[in-house]
């Protein structure tokens, strides 16, 4: 048996604060919308992949999400690591970096990891 990766769903408290995020630190862009009773998801894309990050939101959530230890992150990799993460520092949303790996991440608006990559 074999698969494809379709999306990877991310559950967020402020829609808005979240598509201006991802579309700021990662330039991904609506793919597609769904309208249903007490929600509204988003899907994301790159341009460059299949893949699309997938935002849920429930209009009645009030609190943020309890994301345990936060061990789970996505990872991406971008064109010019070094302009990417001017960008992240100047949008202040870098919270780790591993200078000897080359890597670092940031971290969207509910607190969810992403990985930066340039290789």
């Amino acid at each position: 048996m074999t698969c494809s990766f379709l999306h990877t769903n991310l559950t967020v408290l402020d829609l808005q604060k979240s598509l201006d995020f991802y579309r700021q630190a990662l330039g991904l862009t609506e793919v597609r919308r769904i309208e249903g009773d007490g929600f509204t998801i988003v899907f994301l894309g790159d341009g460059n992949t299949d893949h699309l990050l997938e935002l849920t939101h429930y209009h009645d959530r009030t609190r943020p999400y309890d994301l345990g230890d936060n061990e789970i992150h996505l990872a991406v990799r971008v064109p010019d690591r070094d302009a990417a993460h001017q960008l992240h520092a100047q949008m202040g949303c870098i919270c780790f970096e591993n200078t000897d790996m080359g890597l670092y991440f940031i971290n969207d608006p509910d607190g969810y990891w992403i990985e930066i990559l340039d290789h």
